[in-house]
């Protein structure tokens, strides 16, 4: 993990950039606490008319890959790499001494044209956001990885603000940029030849280059897989009323998908540097105690040495519209009522952080307990005050930028105080409370089994409209939108803290698995709810023994933290004032 900026200006732009370039890397910084570093190129004037250009790189470095320790950005004979990424799998093999930034670099620069540039990158599997400069065809390549798993803002120039901006994240609301988020469609290319006026030629210099290869064979990572189509008859989509009972058509399925997921969660969780002390976690779940956060963390157990423990990261929030709410005894959280003035409840701080995301981990992590007593589980209560809640939204909102809806609020101050980390755990159930700061730097997070495995109630309501063509079509648009929604956001505020997030469904390897199974293969919605939802998951887990986990049903985190809806009823989708 890193953080990325760049700015790239003509010498004569009237601007004075060391208050702005402060700013952002102070913003940037926090994200690679190990170690920061700064390279300017200056691109002489090769042509009667041209600018003289200035492209200032800053890189800020996590170190969680290799034995040595690593400053970015990388840089050789006038070539610079800035990356902030992981390389988990692909044709470009990594071992686990060596740094995969510095390893890529090697293989960057061996590349001459620009679609060699662009086929590299479709065969290395991870999360990513670069910025690169080849010195000798004065060209600079920068993108993301097809599911936008890492963040990466531009602020294109204008005649007002006539520089081009590359960051991971920004430093708040400011009039000196408008970024946006940088679009994964494509690896662009933006070439720096004898440029006349840098600002104007902005658009027609930049290269899109398509993921997709021009050869015959594509890159098996160069964006993800088409789902299958296949609309089974109504014969052959045969159910099952129990987990216990998996189909003699669907048990290839359960084994393969606990294998392949298996296998991405065990890549992703080997070879962490130790940065604490032995014994100490490197490794942390954001953990809700569904069947996501849960299979995930099940798999990571048989992947870390059991003499290490492992951080369930639990948050609630002190929601007092929902503390308000229930003390009328309206548990419904909806009021059916006039509205009237709310009598003033007092909190009590038992029972405020009992949130349903509190209540189904509790019960979870004495299952993991139970299947896997060799290991010290360390279940974190993050419990987040209404006062602290309220005190941080500036700094959220600041991270979550350009996101500005109540529903990236809601999800960002969710997200925000989970990896932070800071609680408290508890050797029993009723155990006294010890305060307790995890040390993991690697934060896993189940986000993706929804939109690969049919969880949300808009995939049965399709079927229920559409029958098995609607589903299919509904299920394609949620891998479509994977890119453009949450992940660059998460990614931002996750980061703050100096740690990473890594998502074990979101594996294209898991992700092109999935999509290749018929649609009936992954979930039935003619079957209840908590059976028929990823069933094939909820299979998975039963066979894995968590039988518990396996019956849960759906909750959004907003919902299950209390994060939502703190002061009202109000839209997701409604900008924030």
């Amino acid at each position: 993990m890193c953080g990325i900026f760049l700015c790239a200006r003509a010498s004569d732009v009237d601007v004075d950039f060391f208050d702005l370039s402060r700013k952002l890397q102070a913003a940037n910084a926090a994200r690679g606490p190990d170690s920061q570093g700064h390279h300017k190129t200056i691109i002489a004037p090769d042509g009667a008319g041209s600018q003289t250009l200035i492209l200032d790189f800053y890189a800020s470095e996590l170190r969680l890959r290799g034995n040595d320790p690593i400053e970015q950005p990388h840089q050789k004979d006038g070539d610079v790499l800035c990356w902030n990424g992981e390389i988990f799998d692909g044709t470009l093999k990594i071992s686990a001494h060596e740094n995969d930034g510095v390893r890529l670099f090697s293989e960057l620069r061996k590349m001459e044209a620009m679609e060699r540039i662009r086929d590299l990158f479709g065969y290395i599997e991870g999360p990513y956001a670069f910025v690169y400069y080849q010195s000798r065809s004065r060209r600079l390549f920068f993108g993301r990885d097809p599911l936008g798993r890492r963040s990466l803002l531009i602020h294109k120039p204008s005649s007002s603000l006539p520089y081009t901006l590359l960051a991971s994240v920004s430093a708040g609301a400011d009039s000196r940029y408008d970024f946006e988020e940088l679009s994964t469609e494509s690896i662009f290319c933006l070439d720096l030849r004898t440029p006349s006026d840098f600002q104007k030629e902005f658009v027609s210099r930049l290269i899109s280059l398509p993921r997709h290869s021009s050869d015959l064979a594509v890159a098996p990572f160069a964006e993800p897989s088409k789902l299958n189509t296949f609309v089974p008859l109504i014969n052959d989509a045969s159910t099952t009323e129990s987990l216990a009972h998996v189909p003699d058509h669907l048990a290839r399925a359960v084994d393969d998908l606990i294998h392949c997921l298996d296998r991405s969660v065990m890549l992703q969780v080997q070879n962490i540097p130790q940065k604490t002390a032995k014994g100490k976690a490197r490794v942390a779940v954001l953990f809700s105690g569904g069947i996501d956060s849960t299979v995930i963390t099940y798999l990571a157990h048989k992947h870390i040495p059991y003499d290490e423990p492992i951080d369930l990261l639990n948050v609630a929030f002190e929601n007092p519209r929902k503390i308000r709410l229930q003390a009328e005894g309206n548990t419904g959280g909806k009021q059916k009522h006039k509205k009237r003035s709310v009598p003033v409840v007092e909190l009590d701080t038992r029972t405020s952080y009992s949130v349903p995301d509190r209540l189904t981990g509790l019960h979870e992590v004495e299952e993991l307990r139970r299947l896997c007593p060799e290991r010290s589980w360390n279940f974190v209560e993050i419990n987040v005050s209404y006062e602290e809640s309220q005190g941080t939204r500036d700094i959220v909102e600041s991270l979550m930028l350009p996101g500005r809806t109540v529903m990236d609020l809601s999800l960002a101050l969710a997200l925000y105080f989970a990896s932070r980390g800071k609680g408290q755990v508890r050797t029993s159930l009723d155990g006294e409370a010890v305060p307790y700061t995890s040390p993991a730097c690697v934060l896993l997070n189940g986000l993706g089994s929804d939109e690969l495995l049919g969880g949300y109630g808009r995939h049965r309501s399709a079927y229920n409209s559409g029958s098995h063509v609607a589903m299919i079509i509904k299920l394609q648009l949620e891998i479509d939108r994977i890119p453009i929604r949450n992940l660059g956001r998460d990614d931002r505020v996750i980061s703050s803290h100096g740690k990473e997030t890594r998502h074990p469904f979101l594996s294209l390897t898991v992700l092109n698995f999935l999509a290749s199974l018929p649609v009936h293969h992954k979930m039935d919605p003619r079957l209840e709810v908590g059976l028929g939802d990823k069933m094939l998951l909820r299979m998975a887990a039963w066979k894995l023994g968590l039988v518990e986990a396996s019956k849960r049903k759906k909750r959004a985190m907003q919902f299950g933290s209390h994060s939502a809806r703190m002061d009202g009823e109000r839209r997701g989708d409604t900008l924030l004032e």
